[in-house]
């Protein structure tokens, strides 16, 4: 049992973490034709937008109710409704994902109504679903505002189907924010190759290419679409990514009595191994022999390096889920975790078979590092790295400084090789410099 700490500074000097906006919308990208709209004034949807248009290196579809000082004293629903309008009349949306921000949280607007007499006094809205999620930046995180955004999504939008349309092939996935865009197209992959019928919950597989779909559009070009989203109900089974995807799975059993099983992580052999053992259950179909040879190789790739990761210690700084993934798989190679720090907490974090984590941020990170043989962060801890004369693996959000994190997969016996790989190089090159 991991002993999980909390640091008592007042103030941040070097966060971690990052806002629950930030998770919710990007959990919105990964549905088709929505435009994110968040209630709170420009400059809180521009920080928003600047953590993702840095790395995803692409335009981010994104709106805002620009609240004013006027508006915040006298109430947003106004405004609000405002810019639904306009966002119908211009974009031409097909789902809309309204976010709160700190300023509304604060002054207490109702949202829930907002939403409930804006389509009382629009019946003409009636077909365009509002996801509507609380994300205040003061309190939570990105790993939160992502999860809450998908929990609005399985409540609001999937609905009830007879035992006759029921599809005896189709699963719904939940993935969580620890998995890339590459990752949710290997997932999807996978899948498929038991003959099931994947509906990812957000898809986010498509974000990475949407201009080459139409470089022009005010709304997203890819992912799932609202009938997708309405037919989540007609599945037989919801594999829940990440441990923060329990909820939304848990409101689809509620909803629909449709049975769920949460995976913490897909990278290392016996992780994966589980995945398609499940997905052979769901299906009935043995696991494909591209996998079993997969497999094989995965395993003499451990065998054969495998004392380039002994003894090693690893200090890492991300999201829980991203976290618990990362650790399970480090550990699996006989990796020492050295330091673990990570934004808020999370009832797995206590199961972790690890000494201590320290719910901080990256200047906690910094002190805790120190004797370490490699940093896991993402691109803020360069100057961490470069202070410490410890290579830096980059994971998590954001990640500007390289070309390739969009595509990049560690889940699946190849993700895992692959994952394996760039962390041995990094030893490799590590102790070539030091014996030169």
């Amino acid at each position: 049992m991991a002993i999980i700490s909390v640091t008592s500074t007042s103030v941040a000097v070097n966060p971690l973490k990052q806002s629950q906006t930030v998770g919710a919308v990007l959990a919105f990208l990964g549905l088709k034709g929505i435009m994110p709209l968040l209630h709170g004034s420009q400059g809180c949807t521009a920080l928003t937008k600047a953590v993702l248009v840095q790395h995803f290196r692409q335009a981010i579809p994104l709106s805002s109710t620009a609240m004013t000082e006027v508006a915040t004293i006298l109430g947003g629903e106004e405004r609000v409704e405002q810019a639904i309008l306009t966002l119908v009349q211009r974009s031409k949306p097909e789902i809309i994902g309204l976010c709160s921000t700190g300023l509304v949280e604060t002054r207490g607007d109702d949202m829930g109504r907002f939403v409930k007499e804006i389509r009382h006094r629009h019946p003409e809205l009636d077909y365009l679903p509002i996801v509507l999620v609380s994300t205040p930046d003061f309190k939570g995180t990105l790993q939160d505002g992502f999860a809450g955004a998908v929990e609005s999504m399985v409540r609001e939008i999937p609905q009830k189907s007879s035992k006759q349309d029921a599809c005896h092939t189709q699963i719904t996935i939940l993935a969580s924010s620890a998995f890339t865009p590459g990752d949710v197209q290997e997932i999807k992959e996978i899948v498929t190759s038991f003959g099931l019928v994947p509906i990812v919950v957000p898809d986010l597989s498509g974000v990475v290419d949407s201009h080459i779909e139409d470089s022009s559009s005010a709304i997203t070009a890819n992912g799932t679409n609202a009938a997708q989203l309405r037919s989540i109900g007609s599945s037989v089974f919801t594999l829940a990514l990440g441990d923060s995807m329990r909820g939304a799975a848990q409101i689809l059993e509620n909803r629909f009595n449709i049975p769920y099983e949460v995976f913490g992580e897909l990278t290392g052999l016996l992780a994966v191994d589980k995945f398609l053992q499940a997905l052979a259950d769901i299906s009935g179909v043995s696991v494909p022999q591209k996998y079993r040879r997969q497999r094989l190789q995965l395993q003499h790739v451990m065998l054969e390096n495998h004392f380039y990761f002994g003894c090693k210690r690893v200090a890492l700084a991300l999201e829980p889920d991203l976290l618990w993934s990362t650790v399970s798989f480090l550990r699996s190679l006989g990796v020492e975790i050295h330091a673990a720090v990570t934004t808020t907490r999370f009832p797995l974090l206590e199961k972790l078979p690890i000494n201590s984590i320290t719910i901080g941020d990256l200047e906690d990170f910094e002190q805790l590092a120190v004797g370490s043989d490699l940093l896991i962060t993402n691109s803020h801890g360069v100057a961490i790295a470069q202070r410490l004369k410890i290579p830096l693996y980059r994971q998590g959000i954001p990640i500007f400084d390289r070309l390739d994190h969009g595509q990049f997969t560690k889940i699946g016996y190849r993700g895992t090789m692959q994952l394996l790989f760039d962390l041995g190089n990094l030893f490799l090159e590590q102790e070539t410099k030091l014996k030169h």
